[in-house]
């Protein structure tokens, strides 16, 4: 939204400057982007005139001019085809900056003769009008004249209106929001009824009342349309706006001054006598036609748009044409030109959803169509027509009918109760009830006092719903500024840092995973219901009311089915062997203690074919991984125990386990996921998997920190003793290494499994698993007696875990 200085002190007494504006307007909460202030940049330009002007000695088309300037008589090389003596014109002196060049100029010569300066046309002084030739100007300025005083240039503030405050889209409104700032007083011009000389002979009828709820138009007729007098012009160029005629001027003027958009009609162009607000229709279909033939307009910016029914049109010949899109633009059939004598006049309130939609479909930013999308005031649909047929009969002349008015405005903001008080406590601010009853009315709310208070907003303030939204405008007026600035009370520093114990497992299992190789995923909360029900949900109180997405309308009993989905999309694109985890919530109902959270990883081990054979089995990397992240964690992973065949139904049968403190507290699952789960997901499979409940993971007790000093490393060599026990073929393997491990645990550093025979030599139903058991001597090397009697304590340890010393 632009505007000039001038433009803004038609409606606010002040004697700010432009700087005091932006820094009002950027302290009451409207957001300045940029100031272009036009005067600095015409500062080293000024009015010069041409004494006499000669054909150059080396170019046909440049010619020598003497020029009279503010620097006194200087040789200025021309090209312009309308260079003659006696033209008044503008003189740049060396040194000065073009604007609409981008260059500074310099003392140079050209084809052989210096040119000491410069003679502007309007483009390159960046203003609107002719750029065939230098500036023709009146012969009767006088030389040395700046060129911002010729040209009437003057600040324009550009800021970024709020999707809420449509009546900052109108000057009138920004004068309002300053005055209640005091920056001035406020003088908006009040709209005066013109009283219609005639009936009018158009008639308006609304069949879709839900897209426009009122019309009103009127007739002028005998107007004397033309190019608009030079104020108005002017006025436009400077916020950028394209002069058009007069009729077309008025409007627009309007629609930035009121925010206020209006539409004139070439009566002349309508047919018929009556003007239909409708909905957009679609034919129907002819034998050899799928469906209907939907209408069609040409707007006036020359585009032709499909209109579909759930756009508003505005149409003549009994409803049967369009020749507008409600709030959007009008069409090219009854444009007004300056030809013109009868004009219809139209101002009516639209819808603001519909129209921000229909903006949208067609891909239309007009200006009416941002300022309906936002919401105009709908009170001001009688007082804008007032204003425009004013404006239209004092620049264009003419005789207006009388209004017709159809449907009726929706009604105003509803009242209701407010407590003073609760700007202290909301804001901190200390502000006495008159303080506040005066923002709120310079802000066009009425007060009525009592306990509580009764306050109901303006028409124009439809976003202000509730107390909160009044406290919110009297800190805003009062000035952000004014806020009291309380500092925190000191709580001293924390004692154990400033992560939770759950906070810190978390970013130590984020940075132990991304070690490992695994690439951090960041899923939806969310999946599939059905998706849901193969892990185990899919419960209807977790079903999601409004959805963002069809297949996302679940919340999820497991992050392993976004996973999944999210390997199959890399294999998709090429990327098989993905490798995933993601930390994050899980909801197994609806109760407050229904959610958890969890760490889940995924891989799909995609080994490349070789000569010398398959890569191990990826599951027990994928064990490995675990343990070491519960490790990292805290985890007491040697009190950990292994169970399988118990997993749910998503793991596969004979390829998964779980980590578990007792059957009430299962840490961790994990293994091959069931392809049946797979297939589901359409995922191709095998993929491996484990899900950590950090909730199921105890904290560490709290222990007296000491500080670490240098590592103590051995000073013997190690050795190593190895043993091969006899077991039940169902034993787990893990049972026998912690049972060997837990044997000496002063001398025993690790147990390695380094073969699991079955065959020849051992029984049906058993299996060996041969163990090397790395002992560590710490303060002398060992006997030979005092491993026997190590050795010993491995085997008697290991026939507790139901294992003999194979022979």
């Amino acid at each position: 939204m632009k505007f000039t200085l001038s433009w803004l002190k038609d409606h606010l007494e002040t004697d700010a400057e432009v700087a005091d504006v932006a820094e009002a307007m950027t302290m009451a909460g409207l957001e300045v982007e940029e100031v272009h202030d036009p005067v600095a940049a015409l500062a080293p330009f000024t009015v010069a005139r041409i004494v006499s002007a000669e054909r150059h000695p080396n170019a046909d088309r440049l010619q020598v001019c003497q020029v009279d300037t503010v620097d006194g008589m200087k040789e200025i090389v021309c090209g312009a085809p309308n260079a003659r003596a006696g033209l008044t014109t503008i003189y740049a002196p060396i040194g000065a900056y073009v604007p609409g060049l981008g260059v500074t100029l310099v003392e140079k010569p050209v084809r052989g003769v210096v040119s000491h300066g410069m003679l502007c046309s309007a483009a390159e002084l960046e203003l609107a009008g002719d750029s065939d030739g230098i500036l023709d100007l009146a012969d009767d300025l006088t030389v040395g004249t700046p060129a911002a005083g010729v040209f009437g240039a003057e600040p324009v503030i550009d800021f970024e209106v709020t999707p809420n405050r449509a009546d900052w889209l109108g000057v009138a409104g920004i004068a309002r929001d300053l005055a209640a700032a005091s920056l001035g007083q406020l003088q908006t011009p009040s709209v005066m009824p013109v009283p219609g000389a005639f009936p009018s002979p158009i008639s308006v009828r609304i069949e879709a009342p839900e897209m426009c709820p009122v019309f009103a138009g009127r007739l002028i007729r005998g107007v004397s349309n033309g190019p608009s007098p030079e104020w108005l012009q002017r006025r436009l160029t400077a916020i950028g706006l394209r002069p058009i005629n007069r009729l077309v001027d008025v409007t627009n003027l309007i629609a930035y001054d009121r925010c206020r958009p209006l539409h004139v009609y070439d009566r002349a162009k309508l047919v018929g006598s009556e003007i239909v607000v409708r909905a957009g229709q679609v034919a129907a279909g002819t034998p050899e036609q799928e469906g209907g033939q939907s209408e069609h307009l040409i707007a006036l910016d020359g585009k032709t748009y499909t209109i579909d029914p759930s756009m508003c049109v505005i149409s003549d010949a009994a409803g049967e044409r369009p020749i507008g899109l409600g709030g959007i633009m009008g069409g090219e059939s009854t444009g007004c030109s300056d030809e013109t004598v009868d004009v219809f006049v139209e101002c009516a309130w639209f819808d603001p959803i519909l129209t921000a939609q229909t903006g949208r479909s067609l891909t239309i930013n007009s200006d009416a169509q941002y300022r309906f999308a936002r919401g105009v005031d709908p009170a001001s649909v009688v007082p804008g027509l007032e204003l425009a047929t004013k404006l239209i009969l004092d620049l264009c002349g003419g005789e207006p009918s009388g209004i017709v008015v159809a449907g009726q405005a929706p009604a105003n903001p509803s009242a209701f109760a407010f407590d003073p008080a609760r700007v202290g406590s909301l804001t901190g601010l200390s502000l006495d009830d008159d303080r506040i009853a005066e923002i709120l009315t310079r802000l066009g709310f009425e007060v009525a006092r009592g306990t509580p208070w009764t306050v109901t907003p303006p028409s124009w303030r439809r976003d202000v719903e509730g107390p909160a939204d009044l406290v919110e405008e009297v800190a805003r007026i009062e000035g952000y500024g004014e806020l009291p600035s309380t500092p925190l009370p000191d709580l001293g520093a924390p004692s154990k840092g400033v992560l939770s114990p759950r906070q810190a497992r978390v970013r130590a299992a984020r940075r132990a995973l991304a070690a490992m190789g695994y690439a951090e995923a960041v899923t939806w909360s969310f999946t599939k219901q059905s998706t849901a029900a193969l892990f185990g949900g899919g419960d209807d109180r977790l079903v999601v009311e409004n959805p963002i997405a069809a297949d996302l309308d679940c919340m999820r009993p497991s992050t392993l089915p976004n996973l999944i989905q999210a390997a199959a999309r890399n294999a998709d694109r090429g990327h098989p062997d993905a490798a995933l985890f993601e930390i994050g919530p899980i909801y197994l109902d609806d109760s407050p203690t229904g959610q958890r959270t969890v760490i889940a990883g995924l891989v799909a081990p995609r080994s490349a074919r070789h000569w010398g054979g398959g890569a191990e089995d990826a599951l027990f990397a994928l064990k490995g991984d675990l343990i070491a992240l519960l490790d990292e964690i805290g985890a007491p992973t040697a009190s950990l125990q292994l169970a399988q065949g118990q997993n749910r139904d998503w793991w596969h049968p004979g390829r998964s386990a779980r980590l578990q403190l007792g059957p009430k507290n299962v840490m961790a699952e994990f293994g091959a996921l069931h392809p049946r789960v797979l297939k589901a997901l359409d995922a191709d499979g095998p993929m491996l998997a484990f899900e950590i409940v950090i909730d199921a993971v105890p904290e560490p007790r709290g222990k007296a920190t000491k500080a670490r000093g240098a590592a103590s490393l051995a000073p013997l060599m190690p050795l190593t003793r190895d043993f091969a026990f006899v077991v039940e073929e169902g034993r787990a393997t893990g049972d026998l290494v912690r049972a060997v491990s837990g044997a000496d645990k002063a001398l025993i550093a690790e147990v390695r499994v380094f073969d699991v025979y079955r065959g020849a030599g051992v029984a049906e139903g058993q299996k060996s698993v041969a163990l090397e058991v790395v002992i560590q001597p710490r303060e002398a090397t060992l006997t030979e007696a005092e491993i026997e009697a190590l050795s010993a304590k491995v085997v008697a340890a290991a026939g507790k875990a139901g294992g003999s010393l194979r022979t």
